[in-house]
């Protein structure tokens, strides 16, 4: 097993990873210590767990959710995991001042799987820019095209869209990152 292990690293990541782990798009992003987050569409914490980690005590996770079937799982998982500085709130993210943040409140908002599921993504894109602070940073994870696996082909969104909207919301293109086979992610910062 050590040996397998050992190779991994000599393996092209693309070829290695089926999925990608959140971990390593917090730490590529620069998420640190202190920092606020939302994380839109949170559902059962996929992100909320591990970047209220890496926030610590001085920072805050905001799980935000329509779901309380996820909300509950990720409070329970919380609780096991002895995590104490994540808010978590059921909110309807289509509505204009929905996450019920306030103005320039968060350092970065996470949108995972979120943009595919729902119609109404300039305002879950326009309620990003209205949280974050100046400067802060949006980082969107989407399912790419093209695969057998996950959501139907026509509720996919193309990065190529993600890019128009987030530019139409006042944001800046900062870079895109490997997120394996499944996934693209980008990051970017609002001006």
């Amino acid at each position: 097993m050590q040996e397998e292990n050992k190779n991994k690293k000599d393996v092209p990541s693309n070829e290695r990873k089926k999925f990608i782990d959140p971990k390593e798009i917090i730490q590529e992003a620069g998420i640190k210590e202190g920092d606020k987050i939302a994380d839109f569409g949170c559902g059962p914490g996929y992100f909320s767990l591990p970047v209220a980690s890496v926030v610590g005590e001085k920072g805050e996770v905001y799980a935000l959710d329509v779901f309380p079937g996820a909300l509950e799982s990720l409070e329970s998982q919380a609780k096991m995991k002895g995590i104490d500085n994540i808010s978590i709130k059921r909110v309807n993210l289509e509505k204009a001042g929905g996450s019920k943040l306030g103005d320039g409140s968060v350092d970065w908002v996470i949108l995972k799987h979120i943009l595919f599921q729902n119609k109404d993504k300039k305002t879950i894109i326009d309620e990003a820019n209205r949280v974050l602070r100046k400067d802060g940073k949006i980082i969107i994870m989407e399912w790419n095209k093209n695969l057998v696996m996950g959501p139907d082909e026509k509720l996919r969104v193309d990065p190529v869209e993600i890019g128009e909207l987030i530019m139409d919301s006042g944001f800046i293109f900062e870079k895109k990152i490997d997120a394996g086979n499944y996934h693209y992610v980008i990051i970017a910062e609002k001006s």
